[in-house]
């Protein structure tokens, strides 16, 4: 299928999200059948629930990818301290037999309270008993730090090896992931292939007429505040993402070339010089509430009920959104997506 018919029906399933699930709660797919038995609505349905299915296990796959960077960090500072106290250890032990050569070349079965009484100049006695003991005490805190290097490097090696566990597993959970959302892909694709051109184009003329009469009621509700002023570094997260319009969508991605809903929020903010949490439900649990009265440009407008989409707010009932696969960085009404909520980062 062309990229213009994707991106046509791309455009239409956001009616059925925002003139059904606005409203009502997500129902589960139904059994497949033909096109041509299906109701507008019935395709739309199917083809906005597939599209969800694929943007949480995008978000599921962003979460771990977020994890695995992390944890590729740990183990690079695990294997660098550990590679310091490795060589810690072999100073440690080379100062170690030093010390216990000199204590072989100077072994004496004489006390040194004896050598004190025989020795014919007892202050030059006193003054090489303090040299050896000393050196006693040095021998005792080599051996000290030695036996501490010893336990330091072992635990090290044991977290290192941990880490690497970790990162493993991870690392095979970011690859089951990544055929997770090719998989959901696929079905979408499956079933846009499935449509004639007719189909497609009333579709996007239904989803057109859902979403404008969903912004219609939101608008007219009282629901959004009248704050048009955004914060300093609001504005400079909304301006980042204003320069992003038009560069398309791909999941995982958070720019600059392409970006997913949510590696676009958390670029503008980074760029503000707020970092956020990489994914929208992340950054929906973490980030401070606003109520919708008090939104202003600038925060972070969070979408379904398992907060799978995100956008940031322009003002006067627009958001700015990196929507899905086949389509690019845009402007849309704020009910375009059931709005689960608001977040202002800082």
């Amino acid at each position: 299928m062309s990229g213009k018919l994707v991106r046509l029906v791309c455009t239409a399933a956001m009616a059925v999200q925002a003139a059904t699930l606005t409203t009502a709660p997500a129902t589960a797919v139904p059994e497949p059948r033909e096109p041509a038995h299906r109701t507008l609505s019935d395709l739309l349905t199917d083809l906005q629930q597939l599209y969800r299915r694929a943007e949480r296990a995008t978000e599921t796959y962003n979460a771990t990818d977020e994890k695995l960077r992390a944890q590729r960090a740990e183990v690079a500072r695990l294997d660098a301290a550990l590679a310091r106290a490795r060589l810690s250890l072999q100073d440690s032990r080379g100062a170690a037999g030093r010390l216990a050569r000199q204590q072989y070349q100077g072994t004496s079965d004489i006390s040194p309270y004896v050598r004190l009484l025989l020795a014919r100049d007892p202050q030059r006695a006193l003054d090489q008993g303090h040299v050896i003991g000393q050196l006693a005490r040095e021998r005792a805190e080599t051996l000290d730090r030695l036996t501490g290097t010893e336990h330091k490097a072992a635990e090290l090696a044991r977290k290192a090896r941990t880490a690497l566990d970790r990162q493993l597993t991870l690392a095979r959970q970011q690859r089951e992931q990544r055929d997770d959302v090719r998989a959901r892909l696929t079905d979408v694709e499956e079933l846009l292939a499935s449509l004639t051109p007719e189909q497609l184009a009333a579709l996007a003329e239904f989803e057109k007429s859902g979403v404008d009469e969903a912004q219609r009621r939101l608008m007219s509700s009282g629901a959004l505040g009248s704050d048009d002023k955004p914060s300093d570094r609001g504005d400079r997260a909304l301006r980042h993402a204003t320069r992003q319009l038009g560069k398309p969508y791909e999941w995982g991605a958070e720019g600059p070339e392409t970006y997913d809903c949510s590696g676009l929020t958390s670029e503008a903010w980074a760029r503000a010089g707020t970092p956020v949490p990489r994914t929208s439900q992340e950054q929906w649990a973490r980030l401070p509430r606003v109520p919708l009265t008090e939104l202003r440009p600038g925060d972070l407008v969070v979408y379904y009920p398992d907060a799978t989409h995100v956008a940031i707010y322009q003002g006067d009932g627009k958001v700015i959104q990196a929507p899905r696969t086949g389509e690019r960085v845009k402007v849309s009404p704020i009910a375009a997506h059931p709005i689960l909520g608001a977040v202002r980062p800082g």
